[in-house]
């Protein structure tokens, strides 16, 4: 992967976060809490190319990343209280716009990459325990953790 095409990716990436905004749409945006925003970035952790979900923020303190001459490996978690269904319509709509082939359920390819969405079990139950933990004035969603694994193909 060559850096100008990592580049132009980043950049409509982030043209795509912001466009509703830019276009003066941005009265149709969910608002995020400005907790959740401050702990989430514009990209998942280790990646400059796949958006974080509004809603999102880190569920590790640190990726699982490896550069390899064959290609990079990348692994990281994100938990936020927005159902999974959603998660998973909003990656279908916007990876695809980011050059992001689906091949099967959670599975889109890339530039010889592979990148897997995964709803752990075990991280569900972290991040369930995390919204029970968290002082809220209304009744919280079901906590959804999701897996972002980006492997060579």
């Amino acid at each position: 992967m060559t850096a100008l095409p990592a580049m132009l990716r980043a950049a409509s990436a982030a043209f795509l976060l912001a466009g509703p905004a830019v276009a003066g749409l941005g009265s149709f945006l969910v608002p995020i809490p400005p907790a959740l925003a401050a702990d989430s970035g514009p990209f998942v952790p280790g990646t400059a190319d796949v958006p974080v979900m509004p809603g999102l923020a880190s569920a590790e303190s640190e990726p699982l990343v490896f550069d390899k001459p064959g290609g990079r490996i990348v692994q990281a978690v994100l938990s936020g209280q927005v159902p999974r269904q959603a998660v998973l319509a909003f990656y279908d709509q916007t990876l695809p716009q980011l050059g992001w082939r689906r091949t099967a359920d959670r599975v889109f390819v890339r530039d010889g990459e592979e990148l897997r969405l995964e709803f752990p079990q075990a991280a569900q139950k972290a991040a369930q325990k995390a919204a029970q933990l968290a002082p809220q004035q209304a009744k919280p969603a079901a906590g959804t953790a999701v897996r972002f694994t980006l492997t060579p193909r």
